[in-house]
């Protein structure tokens, strides 16, 4: 359940374990306890990318204990902001929702040069989305 009083984000990637999970590590970071924060992928893998938790740990932000979790209904419904990253027409539209794509690089199986550069690049915008929410 979501403070009505705060906005609600939700991450989606496939797998839930790259990309939505940074972007939601940046969040939680960023913008402490004044947005609600899920992620969720529509076919979520075991575990996130060891490679993302490196480049994360790096920031200071700990990834170790993340899950990949499954997309629910229940999940974009309670969002006020869904923001997808690669997951096509998995992500169920509702009605009065503010969606955006964002086209990153899916960090799996790169080297980890390539996977910091998607981390900085989620979080420039992850920064741009909590001056848009506040």
């Amino acid at each position: 359940m979501t403070d009505s009083t705060k906005p609600a984000v939700l991450f989606v990637c496939v797998h839930n374990a790259g990309r939505s999970q940074m972007a939601a590590g940046y969040l939680r970071a960023l913008a402490g306890d004044r947005i609600d924060v899920f992620s969720a992928g529509s076919e979520p893998g075991n575990a996130v990318n060891p490679a993302a938790v490196a480049v994360m740990a790096e920031e200071g932000i700990d990834l170790s204990s993340a899950t990949p979790q499954i997309l629910t209904t229940d999940a974009v419904r309670q969002a006020d902001v869904v923001i997808t990253m690669g997951c096509g027409d998995a992500c169920p539209i509702f009605p009065g929702k503010r969606y955006e794509d964002w086209q990153l690089t899916d960090p799996a199986g790169q080297p980890v040069e390539v996977v910091r550069g998607v981390r900085d690049d989620i979080k420039g915008r992850v920064q741009e989305l909590i001056a848009r929410l506040s």
